[in-house]
């Protein structure tokens, strides 16, 4: 019998395969790729635009305003989603493309999937150099999207039209693996997009994928489990990778059942609500006091799901160097590390085997005792930071309780680098799972509105409070057009401090002078703020600026009532923050003129030399 095929071009075939791709969530069978998010150039206006139109229907495409923004907005979905469900983005070459590089950078950072598909230049060179091409004198074969190698998981230039027949299965095989999840990038030439070709029908059939889980080695089980049941102070890290293989419940009831405490890292909070049994707070550089010190005493470390940034570690300062580590994990290049006991397998699936073997042991009842304790007293020192005060700047942590408080059980708060990840991860109180986003590991200004965007479109049946510092409002705000546009509500709030404040507080603190982060201490001759109101307003969204904090309680109300994305402003002290105990290792100059430099070496050197050694 004849194969049947159907007769397509490259990017119809894209299309069609694409949307016979399916997953199951919550026991239901849904698209593997919702959606997309595009901006058309000459490098996809023309074939792929017209594939895409075909499929309008199965595939619904988002206009964005800006590449690198739309790829995080689908980074934002993907992340709100728990990697169950993968956007796409699509930009025309050069500097379309260019502009998504940095959100597969952070995509690869947080291990969080996407599917990136930029034009590029023509297989058959016939009218090089084209529009916006970058030409490499001795390497013709070479274009920006190569500059996509390093941060992407998967990583493909289709050539020939037959080769996404095998190209498309492994990118969304890469995506789908829990060891390998991250960015995927198939480079789509503009001739080759143009050709047809007969694919065999059954390439199209529909699929349901499922990530797997992979089991751990049973050897490494067991030593797992001994080291366990010697314990006197066990400690648990609980890090993304719980969240992403759903064992967030899973891991909670093993912490209370084995009486071990149970910390969070920052892309693992969330995993418990904030007044679990278990729970004693988030841990690191811009974690509590409590679970800081409960590791400072812990002698084996279970951390499930995390890859040990140095917030998490704090520099490898916060533990005993004679601490044990137990890493699971189901990436091998995560698990491996810091001389840790490498079991490498699903967080879930892993969890409940360990509990199986450790039925009936509990780690000494006093040592829950203590992470009560410490948590109960970093918990009174939380109700003191955000208690409201006579002074006439709210602090970021008063302004965050205040949210906080104002937020609903399942509402979900996103934000990202500056100040603001510190004061979320202290003073937000967890009250659902899977409620907050905090992108840290890539700590990637602009994230904020884009991500929000993109949890927005993810469960259009909560809101999400976008938290954002006037810096990185300036920097990316453009979603906030397509989220009035497209009727994807948020409630976003601008904590305006004049400026990039908490590098400007590194600064300081490093004995440098404050030198052009905050606007008043830059070139500029006559500083102004900017208004936030205005511009929101301009971009179709309501707006109000909030001059105290009960102003603010009364603007998030009316926010919650508003049918469409709405924007709060206050201003924000720069330079008081919610305390932290743990240490960072960031470079200082060994020689300069300045006495506050030359101490604040003294002192690094001091934080240097109370690091764990990895290896």
């Amino acid at each position: 019998m004849p194969l049947k095929t159907m007769r397509l071009t490259m990017a119809q075939a894209l299309c069609k395969y694409l949307i016979n791709q399916f997953t199951v969530v919550d026991g239901k069978q849904v698209p593997l790729f919702p959606g997309i998010f595009g901006i058309f150039g000459h490098g996809n206006v023309t074939c792929l635009s017209e594939a895409l139109y075909e499929v309008r229907d199965q595939l619904p495409m988002y206009r964005g305003l800006n590449e690198q923004s739309m790829a995080l907005a689908a980074i934002g979905f993907a992340k709100a989603k728990r990697r169950q469900q993968i956007m796409v983005a699509t930009s025309s070459i050069g500097p379309g493309a260019t502009n998504m590089v940095t959100a597969a950078g952070l995509a690869h950072a947080n291990r969080l999937p996407i599917l990136i598909l930029s034009g590029d230049i023509f297989i058959n060179r016939r009218p090089d150099p084209v529009l916006q091409q970058v030409e490499h004198y001795n390497n013709p074969t070479i274009s920006v999207n190569d500059a996509f190698k390093p941060v992407t998981r998967y990583w493909d230039r289709i050539v020939h039209p037959e080769q996404i027949i095998s190209s498309l299965p492994q990118a969304v095989a890469a995506m789908l693996d829990p060891a390998d999840c991250g960015p995927a990038f198939i480079g789509l030439p503009q001739d080759i997009q143009e050709y047809a070709f007969d694919y065999p029908a059954e390439f199209f059939e529909p699929t349901i994928h499922e990530a797997p889980r992979p089991r751990a080695d049973m050897k490494k089980l067991a030593q797992a489990v001994a080291l366990l049941k010697a314990a006197k102070r066990p400690l648990i890290i609980s890090g993304g990778g719980v969240r992403y293989s759903g064992a967030e419940a899973t891991v909670a009831a093993f912490a209370l059942e084995h009486g071990i405490p149970l910390s969070e890292t920052v892309a693992g909070k969330s995993g418990v609500v904030h007044d679990h049994k278990a729970h004693i707070g988030p841990i690191g550089i811009i974690g509590s006091a409590s679970a800081n010190a409960m590791a400072a005493e812990a002698d084996v470390i279970l951390a499930i799901g995390t890859r040990l940034q140095d917030f998490t570690t704090g520099s490898w300062t916060v533990f005993d160097h004679k601490a044990k580590f137990i890493s699971i994990n189901a990436a091998r290049w995560d698990a491996t590390k810091h001389r840790a006991l490498s079991v490498v397998g699903d967080a879930k699936a892993t969890v409940e085997e360990l509990a199986v073997a450790m039925k009936g042991h509990k780690a000494p009842a006093a040592w829950m005792e203590k992470g009560h304790a410490e948590f109960a007293d970093w918990n009174k020192s939380l109700d003191g930071w955000q208690a409201p005060t006579n002074a006439p700047i709210p602090t970021y942590g008063q302004v965050v309780g205040v949210v906080n408080r104002k937020a609903a059980t399942r509402d979900y708060m996103i934000t990202a680098a500056g100040g603001l990840p510190g004061e979320t991860m202290k003073n937000w109180r967890v009250k659902s799972a899977n409620s907050f986003d905090c992108e840290f590991g890539f700590s990637c200004m602009g994230y904020e509105i884009a991500g929000g965007w993109g949890a927005a479109i993810a469960d259009p049946t909560r809101d999400v409070f976008v938290m954002v510092g006037d810096g990185s409002y300036m920097m990316m705000n453009s979603d906030i057009y397509n989220s009035v546009l497209f009727g994807h509500k948020m409630i976003v709030i601008v904590c305006d401090n004049g400026g990039y404040a908490v590098i400007n507080r590194l600064q300081n603190f490093k004995g440098a002078a404050s030198y052009n982060n905050l606007i008043k201490d830059s070139l500029a001759k006559n500083p102004f703020p900017v208004d936030f109101v205005k511009h929101a307003e301009a971009m179709g969204a309501h707006a109000r600026k909030v001059e105290s904090l009960s102003e603010l309680e009364t603007a998030i109300d009316w926010a919650k009532g508003n049918d469409k994305t709405t924007v709060i402003t206050i201003v924000s002290d720069a330079f008081v923050w919610t305390p932290g105990d743990a240490l960072w290792d960031v470079g200082v100059p060994t020689i300069s003129n300045r006495k506050q430099v030359n101490d604040a070496r003294k002192y690094q050197d001091d934080v240097r030399a109370k690091q764990r050694i990895g290896v």
